[in-house]
């Protein structure tokens, strides 16, 4: 069994999603991207990028698809994810879209998906995982579509964000202790480096690197739930305090602050919000679900990606200092995973 991707879908489903009725502004100066997926009307999730909050669709809808990283490089936009065969066992496709057009990573003869990409030169970096022989998910990144497997393929193991500086590759994700507990980890250049004891379970989402110094978000259990935390150079800082599920999605470095987007429960629903340096802003009210799955600062405008439920429907959104932009009607549910901001 698939069990980290198991306790992934636990995780993600508790910080469900919200509208807002204002239409992305006008902005001469900088282009939004984000990427994700929306729901069809009759119930298939489409892969899907929007730029200014205009939709492109990168399936078709006739089978499940799903986008979660984007990357734009010059004129050029990059989105992984994967895309369901819509055979026998339905087992998905690791795949990236470049321009609109699939790459497809793996074969379709064994369960995968494309996580995270990032594109240095020429050179197209995508991480994510696969099933072996054995049905145990193993952690991997392609290089120019070249698997290179991090995990033995003994225990479950899944890859959920990819750096690359200079010649170091540096992965994020988790895998599965001999007690069976989701270890947080990275992997640098291959050799993993825990980030947990295997005590209980934990993960790693993100991951960013600034000269030496490497940074990590994810969340760890405390007792009944997720604490929301990052580690910097593999020392932990919790950003909640264990009496509410939380958790942490995605960090960014500016200087020397650290920001961080996630989402933390107030009793009742999830409440989208970011942290900077520690000190958390709530991006939602609390009177409904939503999420916050991705964070960019571009100067001094913080930018964050995620999704509210309008009472029936999860909103995909994004949120400049704040002030909430939704880029989808509220008809069908989506949502946001990554978010771009390129200054024209």
């Amino acid at each position: 069994m698939r069990n980290i991707s198991l306790l992934i879908l636990i995780i993600i489903s508790v910080a469900a999603i919200h509208s807002c009725n204002k239409e992305p502004p006008t902005n001469s100066e900088v282009d939004v991207y984000m990427a994700g997926n929306e729901y069809t009307g009759s119930n298939i999730s489409v892969a899907k990028y929007w730029k200014n909050g205009q939709a492109k669709a990168l399936t078709d809808g006739t089978k499940d698809a799903f986008a979660w990283p984007i990357a734009v490089v010059g004129s050029d936009v990059y989105v992984a994810g994967v895309e369901y065969n819509g055979l026998l066992f339905n087992l998905g496709v690791a795949k990236y879209w470049k321009n609109g057009q699939a790459v497809t990573l793996t074969d379709g003869s064994k369960d995968a998906r494309a996580n995270s990409i990032t594109v240095v030169g020429s050179d197209v970096y995508v991480a994510g995982d696969e099933l072996n022989g054995l049905n145990v998910a193993v952690a991997k990144y392609w290089k120019n579509g070249q698997a290179i497997a991090l995990s033995d393929g003994t225990k479950g193991a899944s890859a959920w964000s990819i750096a690359v500086v200079g010649s170091n590759v540096y992965v994020a994700g988790a895998e599965y202790s001999s007690s069976n507990y989701a270890v947080a980890k990275y992997w640098k250049n291959g050799q993993a480096i825990a980030l947990t004891d295997g005590t209980k379970d934990a993960f790693a989402w993100s991951i960013a690197v600034v000269g030496s110094d490497v940074y990590v978000a994810g969340w760890e259990s405390f007792g009944s739930y997720a604490v929301a935390k990052y580690w910097k150079n593999g020392q932990a800082i919790s950003l909640t305090n264990g009496t509410q599920a939380a958790d942490a999605r995605s960090i960014a470095i500016v200087g020397s602050d650290v920001y961080v987007a996630g989402w933390e429960n107030n009793g009742s629903f999830a409440v989208a919000k970011y942290w900077k340096n520690g000190q958390a802003m709530a991006l939602t009210d609390g009177t409904k679900h939503a999420n916050a799955n991705s964070i960019i600062v571009v100067g001094s405008d913080v930018y964050v990606a995620g999704a509210e439920f309008n009472g029936s429907f999860a909103v995909a959104k994004y949120w400049k200092n704040g002030q909430a932009i939704a880029v989808t009607d509220g008809t069908k549910n989506a949502n946001p995973k990554s978010i771009v901001v390129v200054k024209r």
